[in-house]
Formats: C-alpha cells, sequence, structure tokens
C-alpha cells in the first residue's frame, strides 16, 4: 500500500534535481568530526560521505514514546528491521535489528566511541544500548549501512555500524522531568539537572525508575533503573569529558510461540503458566526427566512441554565509565584519547520442566530454576591522531580492549513457586563454567584527499583487527567443556570511497571495504562454548569475512533531500553448529561429532531510496523504500544428508520494506504519524516456513505551553504504539532447517497498542 506513493515521491525528487537549489550549510561538510555538537548541523542523508549513511536526530524520537530504545528509533531508515515484543522496544531476550540481511550480532556498535560489543542476548562483550544510556539523554545516532567508519571500535561489523551519541551538557543552568503513564501500569519517571557552563565546565546528572507490567498474564513487573552523569570541560582548543552509567533492569520473558500453537487457538496473547502451579506442575511430569503416567496432564491447547513453562526472567546490572579528551596539536592536528571501563553481572532464569527438585525427598518437584550467569569486566582505550598534510587529510588510529568474561550455568532446587525478580545463590547442580580472557587490538589508517575545488573526494585506509579468545573450562561441573584459544585477525582489509559533485547540491558517491568478524563466545555460545571433542573437531575454522560494494545518488534542493544507493555483499565463511555424519556413523568415526564448521557463503544485494520533503516551514515529510534479496550460496551437510539452502533466502530477512512518515511542529504543537511495512520473513534455511508481512502505525501528538509559573516550559504529549492492534510475529528466532508441522518455537509476539501520556517540564 505503501509502495505507490514512496515511488512517486522519489522521482519527484529525483526529477527535481536540476532546479535551483538553496547554499550548502558548512557544517554539512563531511570532515566535520561527528558528536553530539555536530549531529544536528549534518545531513541526515550523508551529504559530502563516500559511503551511505543515515542519521536521526532528537526530533526523530517524537513519534515514539519517551523512554523508547534509540535502536527502535533506527526502524524508520531504510532497509533496517528492527524488532521486539514491548512497546519501547528494551527487553532483550526479544529485541533485534535485521540490516541488508545481516543480524544484530554481525553489525557493529559504539556510544560516545564506547564499544557496546555485538547486542546479543547474554551478551560477552557489551551492553545494549536502552542499558549504556537514558533514552532521554540520546542526541541522535549514525547508521552506516554495509561500510561503517574504519575508527568504529567493533569487532563484529560485517553488515554496518551503529553510532549512537548522548546528549552534551547544556550551557545553562536548569534541568528537566517528565512523568509518563499508560497502558500495562506503565510508569516511568525522569529527572535531570545541568551546571550550566562555569568557566568552560558544565555537565548533568540524570536518572529513570520506570515500572510496567507484562502485556499479557500474568502481567508482572519489570523493573529498570538507570543513573546517567556526563560532565565536558573546554580549555581553548581542548575538550575534555567524563561519562558514567549504571543500569539495573529486572524483566520477565515472554514465551516463544510457534505457527501450530497459533493454529491451536492459543492466540497471540499466550504466555506463560505463572501464577497456576498445579498446572505447571501437571505439565512438567510428562517430561522425560521426571515423568509420571499418573500425575502427567496437558491442559487448556496445550499438547508439548515445551508449549509453555511456569515463568522466565531476565536480569542485568552495569557499571560503565569513560574519561575522553580532543586534543589541539598545532593549527592542523589533534588528538582523540578515550578510556573505558564497563562492569556486568546478570542472570537468566527459566524454570525448566523436566529438571527434577530435590530428587528423592518428600519436597520432590519436577522443575527447578536454570540459570545461566554471566559476568563482564572489560576495560580499554581508543586512541585518533588526525592532521592535515597538503592535500591529504590523514587519521591513525588503534583500539585495545582486555574483557575477563565468565559464563555458568546452574540448577536451584525450588519447593514451590515465587516470584523471581532477585539474583539466586548458592546452586545445587552446576552444568558448566567457563572462563574468557578475550583481548581485542585494532590498527587503522585513512587519507581523505580532495581535487578538482573540492568537488572529487577519494577516501582510503586500512585496518587491521586482531581478536584472541581464551576459554577456561572449570573443574567440578556435569558437562565437560572446551579449553582453548580461538583468533580471528587480519593484517590488511581495505576501505575505499569516491565522491564526486555533479553540482554543488548533486553527488555521486561509490564505496568498497572488506570485514571480518571475532568469532562469538562466552555467553552468546560460539566455536569454545563446546566440549572438548567438540572443539578439537573444530580445528581450522575461518572467522566469518564480508566485502561489500556500494554506489548511490544524493540531491538537495531547499525544500527537499533524496538519495539512492545500491549494493552487492558477499559474506564468506558462514558458520554452524552441525554434525555431517548420519545418526549410525557418529560415535564410529573421529570426525562424527557435532562442531563449529564453515559452511560457504551469502549474497546480499539490494537497493535503498530516501525521500525527505519540507514544503513548509514545520511540516516534514520522511519515506524511506528498501529492496533486498540475500540467498545462501553453498547447500551443506548435516546429519548425513544434503540440507538444499543454495538459493534461498536468508531467514529474518525482509526482501521490501517501506516507512513513510509525516510529522508536523509550529507554534507550540507537535504531531508524527509514521507507517512501516515489512515483508515477509522465513524462519527456516529452506524456506519452508515463513511469517508474512505487516504494516504498523506508530503515532505522537503533543503541545508545548513555554514560559510559565517559574519554569521555562511544560509540555504534555500522547502516544500511541501500535496504533491499528495489529497482532503478528516480531522477533524471530531459534532457526532451523525445516519445520513442515510449525513446532518450531521461533515467534515472539508483537505488543498490542499501547498509549501513554507524558507530563514534561523544564526548570
Amino acid at each position: 500500500m505503501l509502495t505507490r506513493p514512496l515511488t512517486i515521491a522519489v522521482a519527484i525528487a529525483l526529477c527535481a534535481a536540476n532546479a535551483h537549489a538553496a547554499d550548502v550549510d558548512a557544517n554539512t561538510d563531511a570532515n566535520v568530526a561527528l558528536s553530539a555538537q555536530t549531529l544536528d548541523t549534518v545531513s541526515v542523508i550523508g551529504q559530502g560521505e563516500t559511503r551511505q549513511v543515515q542519521r536521526i536526530t532528537a526530533v526523530d524520537k517524537e513519534v515514539l514514546p519517551p523512554g523508547t530504545s534509540g535502536q527502535k528509533i533506527l526502524d524508520r531508515l531504510p532497509g533496517v528491521s528492527v524488532q521486539s515484543n514491548d512497546a519501547f522496544g528494551a527487553n532483550e531476550e526479544s529485541q533485534t535489528i535485521s540490516l541488508r540481511g545481516f543480524d544484530k550480532s554481525r553489525l557493529g556498535y559504539t556510544l560516545d566511541g564506547i564499544p557496546l560489543g555485538d547486542n546479543s542476548y547474554g551478551n560477552y562483550n557489551g551492553l545494549s544500548i536502552a542499558r549504556a544510556l537514558i533514552a532521554e539523554n540520546l542526541a541522535g545516532a549514525e547508521l552506516s549501512q554495509g561500510i561503517g567508519s574504519l575508527g568504529v571500535a567493533s569487532t563484529s561489523n560485517l553488515g554496518g555500524t551503529i553510532q549512537y551519541f548522548s546528549q552534551d551538557p547544556s550551557t545553562e543552568f536548569g534541568g528537566r522531568a517528565s512523568v509518563t503513564v499508560g497502558d500495562d501500569n506503565q510508569r516511568r519517571g525522569y529527572l535531570r539537572v545541568d551546571t550550566g557552563d562555569i568557566n568552560g565546565f558544565s555537565a548533568y546528572v540524570s536518572g529513570v525508575h520506570q515500572d510496567a507490567d507484562m502485556w499479557a498474564e500474568p502481567n508482572q513487573n519489570q523493573t529498570t533503573r538507570q543513573f546517567n552523569a556526563k560532565a565536558v570541560w573546554n580549555v581553548g582548543d581542548n575538550r575534555f569529558g567524563a561519562f558514567v552509567a549504571t543500569s539495573r533492569a529486572s524483566q520477565a520473558n515472554y514465551a516463544y510461540l510457534s505457527k501450530s500453537m497459533l493454529a491451536r487457538g492459543l492466540g497471540w496473547d499466550w504466555n506463560i503458566y505463572a501464577p497456576d502451579w498445579d498446572r505447571a506442575v501437571a505439565a512438567a511430569y510428562c517430561a522425560p526427566g521426571t515423568y509420571n503416567a499418573q500425575k502427567c496432564a496437558f491442559s487448556g491447547g496445550v499438547n508439548s512441554i515445551d508449549d509453555a513453562y511456569y515463568q522466565s526472567r531476565a536480569l542485568r546490572d552495569d557499571n560503565l565509565y569513560s574519561l575522553d579528551a580532543d586534543l589541539a596539536l598545532g593549527d592542523t592536528a589533534r588528538l582523540k584519547l578515550l578510556g573505558y571501563h564497563h562492569e556486568n553481572r546478570g542472570q537468566g532464569h527459566w524454570w525448566a520442566p523436566g529438571q527434577p527438585s530435590n530428587p528423592g525427598t518428600p519436597q520432590a518437584l519436577p522443575i527447578s530454576i536454570r540459570s545461566t550467569n554471566y559476568t563482564i569486566n572489560r576495560q580499554g582505550i581508543t586512541a585518533a591522531l588526525s592532521w592535515q598534510w597538503g592535500l591529504h587529510e590523514l587519521e591513525a588510529g588503534l583500539w585495545y580492549e582486555r574483557n575477563d568474561h565468565n559464563v555458568e550455568r546452574n540448577f536451584y532446587y525450588i519447593t514451590g513457586p515465587f516470584l523471581d525478580d532477585g539474583y539466586l545463590n548458592h546452586p545445587d547442580r552446576r552444568l558448566f563454567d567457563q572462563d574468557f580472557d578475550i583481548r581485542t587490538r585494532q590498527f587503522y589508517v585513512q587519507d581523505r584527499m580532495r581535487f578538482l575545488d573540492n568537488r572529487l573526494t577519494v577516501d582510503v585506509g586500512v585496518k587491521s583487527p586482531n581478536t584472541r579468545m581464551t576459554a577456561n573450562a572449570k573443574p567440578g561441573t556435569e558437562a565437560s567443556y572446551a579449553s582453548g584459544t580461538l583468533t580471528a585477525k587480519e593484517s590488511v582489509l581495505p576501505q575505499a570511497g569516491i565522491g564526486f559533485k555533479l553540482t554543488p547540491n548533486q553527488e555521486l558517491f561509490a564505496s568498497y571495504s572488506e570485514n571480518i568478524a571475532a568469532f562469538v563466545g562466552g555467553g552468546s555460545g560460539g566455536p569454545l562454548q563446546v566440549s572438548p571433542e567438540s572443539f578439537a573437531a573444530s580445528a581450522g575454522l575461518d572467522p566469518e569475512k564480508s566485502k561489500t560494494l556500494e554506489a548511490g545518488f544524493r540531491t538537495f534542493g531547499e525544500k527537499y533531500q533524496a538519495s539512492i544507493a545500491a549494493y552487492h555483499v558477499m559474506f564468506d565463511n558462514r558458520l554452524l553448529s552441525l554434525n555431517p555424519c548420519t545418526s549410525i556413523e557418529v560415535g564410529t568415526r573421529p570426525e562424527c561429532i557435532t562442531r563449529f564448521i564453515n559452511v560457504g557463503s551469502v549474497k546480499s544485494r539490494g537497493a535503498e531510496l530516501t525521500f525527505i520533503l519540507k514544503p513548509v516551514d514545520g511540516l516534514q515529510w520522511y519515506n524511506a523504500l528498501s529492496w533486498n534479496k540475500t540467498t545462501y550460496e553453498d547447500n551443506y551437510t548435516s546429519g548425513g544428508a544434503i540440507v538444499p539452502v543454495a538459493g534461498k533466502i536468508t531467514v529474518d530477512t525482509p526482501q521490501r520494506m517501506a516507512s513513510s512518515e509525516i510529522s508536523w511542529n509550529r507554534d507550540g504543537f507537535f504531531a508524527s504519524l509514521r507507517a512501516k511495512y515489512t515483508g515477509k520473513r522465513y524462519y527456516t534455511y529452506t524456506n519452508d516456513q515463513s511469517v508474512p508481512g505487516v504494516t504498523t502505525f506508530d503515532a505522537g501528538m503533543g503541545y508545548s505551553f513555554g514560559p510559565g509559573m517559574g519554569l521555562r516550559d511544560v509540555k504534555v504529549s500522547l502516544n500511541a504504539t501500535n496504533l491499528t492492534n495489529k497482532r503478528y510475529a516480531g522477533q524471530l528466532s531459534s532457526f532451523a532447517p525445516a519445520d513442515p508441522n510449525g513446532t518450531r518455537y521461533a515467534i515472539h509476539a508483537s505488543a498490542p497498542r499501547q498509549v501513554f501520556l507524558t507530563l514534561g517540564a523544564e526548570f
């Protein structure tokens, strides 16, 4: 439905390319270092860049309720699919992002240059943006689809980079406060106080407390407490900064669904058994490990032990600190330094049916709590030296990080139901326990040259990443896990780009890059979180690698901006865990063991269109279209049989997406309406199962009263997510070669329509 008007809009923009255009603000030049200071002045579609770049700023948040994560705001950009089963995009088990066929763990993420890891659930090398930064303190973000900046501190940016930026302190003394209430007992309070400018120094402290219930029964409570502080000190041409973030999150997890469950009528609101303890116990007695024919009973449409469980929860505590400096070295050189430290503790609880508690005693039950426990203790530095030498704008930099990570899986015996919203101690069983020592170092150098009176820009550069991951399995556990080392490194990974201005407001760009990803580790699984035999059989693994080529055209006018880009990506050395032998051969041949294997390549190609129209002051119409075809290039062998995936569409990759957002801001009133179409997505490698495409709507409106009652401003806003109450498959996970009967638990349901009211004040 959205495709026709969006296509017409882009066509109008491209036809108008020769029209008279306004002069371009000098601040949009691509050599301006992007930061919270400059984000509002640069082009949202990357004017002057030699690669595909899209940006969001603070004003783009108004269509969504306060507290929405920066990742969910990215969903309107071309080529981006963001899914979550909560209105704020913060539930970590269900939140995901897909970009040009790459899943969230194959993208790179930073906050003010601080590496955030690979965004995986049960993360081993970072944290999500929702925990790293209070959403109200987000200044904006830059998305580089495919070809990221060489200096981005990431070991996973095969498919692109997302750089988030926090707001700088205000130069005026004051503060902000807001309260949000809404459906499902949503209560969110935010407070920030700024010192204002004190002889070049400014700072703020801020905090959030948020409570909400699940939108499905049993409506269990979810809480978030966060603190942010930031300080900036300008001394002449030098800038010094400090940042502190703490987060305490407790999230009740929603149950996974299968297509079979939906067909049986369990519905999109199907969730966990709690608080019906007797029903959960009766179902658990049907599990193989605790089977009891007299006590086994399914009810209410359930016919499998995995259709439901009693409850599940994720607990995450984070502390993040950084110090940075931006130093002038003479008239033509600058040195940027950043040091950071991150501590994390987490537990993931699952009330596991079939895992007995207190066996052989009168208190025996067929359920115990399985907990995956995580810790992260990492610290690192980045440095970048830039200088001008003739026509060369040079930059050289490094990144070093040491990460001590531990992951263990335990079972805790129980005697009955309780709300598991606290950390568990003193396990009754320990399945495995591994320490990981992860050392990352990366060097890069790049050069930007300008010719033909700055009409022609040429970027060239290389980087050299090296990530060494060593696992040490602790003794005294039920399962034997590997100890060993994996290294992902490359001496030279090139990037090159070229930009040419046809006119002051029309430009062509093209770029090429190569990247590798570190091996996944720790709480995210990977080739070291396996048995010693499996790790030995996996010797010789190659790290995953990508090669990206993209090109495009941008045009700018007084009342519009437009861009079109096309790309071709080869993703090589894809890793899967499988057994190449038949069941008869397993145990009879040394190579017949389940292990990680490089199973071939993935090819991605597509196109992205962006058109922004500003016909009058205060009115903006934003549109994005994307087409993508990402396919597996090679079959592989599993269980002694060939899995025919060559030519099949990759999982969780919509081929067509479209977004359109109209926003209006005048005389204190503001309103926004966003529509997003996400095409059909597969959750099996052979494409025998999929979920249909869906169009969703979000809306926001409000009024700013301005000064009064001793306040600088009072603002009221109303936001509605999933405006039409469309129920659909949100996040997809737990992928498989095939699912002929639709029994794979691969779907997290979308949240229903939710409405939120916010009252805010500035003082």
